[in-house]
């Protein structure tokens, strides 16, 4: 089972900044979350694959470090459950098959964490990021893996916020991924239509190439009526 592809593309990265800081604390813990998603990009789009794990390695005990450090915010928790992922994709050889599903699954966990604690914290993150992970594991006895689950915290990260970067890829490829490319054509070129996030230039110009590969391949592949 080539494992590097299943998570491969199971990176998730919010567009949307955190909600205005209201105290000391809020303050640098949205600070350090600020920080996690600039070296995610880092490590995600400009790390090249050999040195992609230890990075993404690094990254997580920086999350973890977080999490642990306020464990009644959500947003750390989301941020740690991202990295896990793109961790996971990261690992290659006999590692990715025994090592990169328990990342996933704490992952998951936290996101199911951090949904309790506020689950529209950054305008309903939470809600993305388990909607992604539940359409890219595999099910059965391999994963967690759940389309209906998947589907349904997509349509609550539409709903919640519509303009959202993420929202919008990951329910196009998810739409792509169970090859129904016309319902997933609309949430593609959406990406491609919203502006640029805020200070996340890396992060931006990296999704929306991403979007665009697979608008192509969606287009290429829809059938004519």
């Amino acid at each position: 089972m080539k494992m590097k592809r299943l998570f491969s593309t199971a990176v998730v990265a919010l567009s949307l900044s955190l909600f205005p800081a209201t105290s000391t604390v809020a303050d640098e813990v949205d600070e350090a979350v600020r920080g996690l998603q600039a070296e995610w990009g880092i490590a995600n789009y400009k790390t090249s694959d050999e040195n992609k794990e230890a990075a993404f390695k690094a990254l997580v005990d920086k999350a973890e470090a977080l999490s642990g450090k306020h464990a009644e915010r959500a947003e750390p928790k989301i941020w740690e459950a991202i990295i896990r992922a793109g961790y996971a994709g990261a690992m290659g050889g006999v590692s990715s098959m025994f090592n990169a599903m328990p990342q996933m699954e704490k992952g998951r966990d936290l996101l199911l964490e951090a949904e309790k604690i506020d689950a529209k914290a950054m305008h309903g993150a939470v809600y993305t990021t388990l909607g992604s992970f539940y359409y890219m594991v595999p099910g059965g006895f391999i994963g967690f893996g759940d389309n209906d689950k998947a589907e349904a915290y997509l349509a609550k990260a539409i709903e919640v916020a519509p303009d959202d970067m993420d929202a919008n890829y990951f329910s196009g490829d998810y739409w792509l991924e169970r090859k129904k490319y016309k319902k997933a054509i609309p949430y593609l070129e959406k990406v491609l239509a919203l502006p640029d996030v805020a200070d996340r230039p890396i992060y931006s110009e990296g999704r929306k190439a991403e979007a665009a590969a697979k608008l192509a391949k969606a287009k290429k592949k829809a059938p004519p009526f």
